[in-house]
């Protein structure tokens, strides 16, 4: 028997809610999870063209049909895990498209089982 990878990201309802009215308001997004400095560790979403993806970022996958990243060093610590954006009450990051709505993304996260890493190692893919 074959086990299917798990999905790198996903997101909760709140989140894919808010995707969609971000997506209206500004177009196609992008999210990226930070690595640090000023906002922190969030996942910051930002109208796509507005961040240049390079060579040192990875691919995780989509929520709501927009493309999410993580710089490749991060990646290299949370490789084993599966993302799970959320939205909570608070202010985001000052950069990220939610900042002035009174809500914030947040990432959870959970370790993926041993049978999953398995089957995202034999996909050869980060």
């Amino acid at each position: 028997m074959t086990n299917s990878p798990p999905l790198r990201v996903t997101a909760t309802p709140a989140t894919l809610d808010l995707i969609k009215t971000l997506v209206i308001e500004y177009g196609p997004v992008l999210f990226h999870q930070s690595g640090g400095c000023c906002d922190g560790s969030s996942p910051m979403c930002y109208a796509r063209g507005d961040l240049i993806i390079g060579d040192q970022d990875v691919f995780l996958g989509e929520i709501g049909g927009q493309p999410v990243y993580i710089g490749r060093a991060q990646f290299e610590y949370w490789r084993h895990t599966q993302l799970i954006i959320d939205l909570v009450e608070g202010r985001g990051g000052m950069f990220s498209l939610e900042n002035s709505r009174g809500v914030r993304f947040l990432t959870r996260s959970r370790v993926f089982t041993d049978a999953e890493t398995e089957a995202l190692d034999a996909l050869g893919a980060p």
